[in-house]
C-alpha cells in the first residue's frame, strides 16, 4: 500500500496540516497551492510541492517527501530532483526540503554523500513516533498519527478523533472532509474489515451523513443504474488513489477483481488521452 499517496491526499485536501508539523500558523496556507511538477530531463516527478501564490521572494518553496520504507537511495534521488528542477525552472523563492518518517530506524541517512548537507536548516527531517505531546495534541496531528498508529489501537483513535472532530469543527464542510479522511484512513489501514464492521465502529451521526459513508455504506438508495456504477467508479478511483491494491477494494466493495481492475483501466486510459 502507498502511504505517501495516502499522506499527499491528506496534504491536499488539509494543506494546513503540513504546516502544523512544522510549526508554522495555519494561515500560511493561504500563500500556497499544494502541487505536483513533473522533472522532465530524468522523468522524476516531484509528488509533494507546496508552491508560494503570492509574490514574496521571502517564502520558500517545499518539496515534501514521505517515506514509509527503508531506501538508501532516497537522498540520491531527491538531492539529484531538488537540483535539476532548480536548473529548469528557476524559482523565485528560497527552498526547503521536508522528508517524513513514521520513525528514525526507517530512515538511511549516507552519512559519506550527504551528512553535511542534513544538517542544512533548509532540510526539515519529521519522525512521527517522536513528535511530542505539545505537538501531538492538536487534531490535525492526530490524524497524521493514526496512519502509524498500531492496528489495535487505530480503530479507538479514530473514533475518538470523530468525536473530537465534532465538537471542535464549527465549519460543518470542514468536519465533513475530516471525517471522509479519518475513515479513508482506517479502510487503508485495516482493509480485512468488512463494510458493516466499519459501519458499526462509526457510529456517530456525523459520519452517517459524509460523502464516504454514503458512497460505501449506504445501501437500497433509490437510484438509476448509471447513476449508481458512476458512484461505484467514483469509491473504486478513491480508494486506488489513496494506495490500496485491486484486491483489497474488490474484498471490501464485495466486487469481482476482474470489474474493480477493469475500471481502474479505463480510468487510466482516459487520464492518459487527456494528458
Amino acid at each position: 500500500m502507498k502511504t505517501d499517496s495516502l499522506f499527499y491526499s491528506i496534504f491536499q485536501e488539509f494543506p494546513f496540516i503540513f504546516f502544523a508539523l512544522l510549526g508554522i500558523p495555519a494561515d500560511a496556507t493561504n500563500q500556497y497551492q499544494f502541487t505536483s511538477q513533473e522533472v522532465k530531463q530524468l522523468a522524476f516527478r516531484l509528488d509533494g510541492l507546496f508552491l508560494p501564490i503570492v509574490a514574496d521572494p521571502q517564502l520558500p518553496f517545499y518539496i515534501v517527501e514521505v517515506q514509509f520504507q527503508p531506501d538508501p537511495n532516497l537522498y540520491y534521488r531527491l538531492f539529484a530532483e531538488l537540483f535539476i528542477y532548480l536548473k529548469q525552472y528557476q524559482p523565485p523563492h528560497p527552498w526547503q526540503l521536508v522528508v517524513i518518517y513514521p520513525n528514525r530506524q526507517t530512515e538511511r541517512e549516507c552519512d559519506i554523500h550527504f551528512q553535511e548537507m542534513l544538517a542544512l536548516p533548509k532540510i526539515t527531517r519529521i519522525y512521527l513516533d517522536e513528535l511530542t505531546e505539545p505537538e501531538t495534541a492538536s487534531l490535525p496531528i492526530k490524524l497524521l498519527k493514526l496512519v502509524i498508529e498500531p492496528e489495535n489501537t487505530a480503530s479507538d483513535l479514530a473514533i475518538t478523533l470523530a468525536r473530537q472532530a465534532e465538537t471542535e469543527i464549527s465549519n460543518i464542510a470542514v468536519r465533513e472532509s475530516f471525517i471522509n479522511l479519518l475513515e479513508t484512513i482506517i479502510v487503508y489501514k485495516l482493509p480485512q474489515k468488512s463494510r458493516e464492521e466499519i459501519a458499526a465502529m462509526f457510529n456517530l451521526s456525523d459520519l452517517k451523513k459524509t460523502r464516504f459513508y454514503q458512497d460505501v455504506f449506504a445501501e437500497g438508495q433509490a437510484e438509476g443504474q448509471a447513476e449508481a456504477k458512476q458512484r461505484e467508479k467514483a469509491v473504486i478511483l478513491r480508494m486506488f488513489n489513496v494506495g490500496l491494491v485491486i484486491e483489497q477494494i474488490a474484498l471490501f466493495l464485495d466486487l469481482p477483481v476482474t470489474e474493480v481492475a477493469k475500471i481502474i483501466t479505463e480510468a487510466q486510459q482516459e487520464q492518459a488521452e487527456q494528458n
